[in-house]
């Protein structure tokens, strides 16, 4: 017990004494850091706005912001440990020596990194687009260095690792998506009065683009009936929505016209074998 209260009372005595001895310097590196960590901030946040006034790419003027922040930051903690009269090369020499030896074991991290700085840069897609990758489409919310967040209309978010997205075939359709679809008319019908019908029925909705404007045509003789492509662009947020309201829309706009939708059929002969 005694010795333990002896080794209390020394390290007590080696805080009092470090305290003492450093303890205008703990008070200016504080001050340091809080009024660096605030001018990083707002210098950030300046940059952005300058480039967001010069109409760059909200991507890349996040990126020069972060970027600034970052540095500012970097430097005013080399000022907070100077204070203490610590020079920084032996850190500098150990993080380089700790860098290369987890290089290895983060190299899918720094990939992530490499390729999100090159998305940034290159801006193949920004926020608000509607890009494919690998099977998987959303609307762009966020792009960072490490990940590429999308979402779609049931609000679901997907995370992209950015080794996954460059180098790949990207499709990027930007703030629409493509709705298609095929809807199938008897031949005896009129399909020029089809294509009017349809056209019309689809200008009644508003989430649908005029421009490009919806393309309807003869896609496909079927054995039962004329196929009519019906191609438009909607928003990406409302695909589902739209597309559901769309069919709805071109069915009952035949159905008043008097055009019909057929069914498939089958003619069936029996040939009657007598013994």
């Amino acid at each position: 017990m005694e010795q333990e209260l002896e080794t209390i009372q020394q390290v007590y005595n080696i805080v009092v004494e470090f305290v003492i001895s450093y303890s205008f310097q703990i008070v200016g590196a504080i001050i340091i850091l809080v009024v660096g960590a605030k001018i990083a901030s707002w210098l950030g946040g300046l940059v952005t706005k300058l480039c967001e006034k010069k109409n760059v790419d909200i991507t890349l003027a996040r990126f020069l912001g972060s970027v600034v922040k970052i540095l500012i930051l970097t430097f005013v903690v080399i000022i907070a440990i100077g204070k203490f009269g610590i020079s920084i090369a032996p850190f500098i020499a150990a993080l380089g020596a700790v860098a290369f030896g987890a290089s290895f074991a983060i190299a899918g991290p720094v990939s992530n990194y490499g390729a999100g700085l090159v998305i940034i840069l290159s801006r193949p897609f920004v926020i608000g687009d509607t890009i494919t990758i690998n099977g998987v489409s959303g609307l762009v919310e966020e792009i960072h260095l490490a990940t590429t967040i999308l979402t779609n209309e049931d609000g679901e978010k997907i995370t992209i690792p950015n080794k996954h997205i460059v180098g790949e075939i990207q499709v990027n359709s930007f703030a629409n998506k493509v709705v298609e679809s095929t809807v199938g008319i008897s031949y005896e019908d009129n399909p020029e009065k089809a294509i009017e019908v349809i056209q019309a029925a689809l200008g009644k909705i508003d989430d649908i683009c005029s421009e490009p404007p919806p393309q309807i045509g003869i896609e496909a003789f079927g054995e039962s009936s004329i196929d009519l492509g019906v191609r438009y662009w909607v928003p990406t947020e409302k695909y589902f929505q739209t597309l559901y309201r769309g069919n709805m829309v071109v069915h009952k706009a035949l159905k008043e016209a008097g055009i019909t939708i057929p069914f498939p059929q089958r003619d069936v002969h029996i040939n009657k074998i007598e013994n």
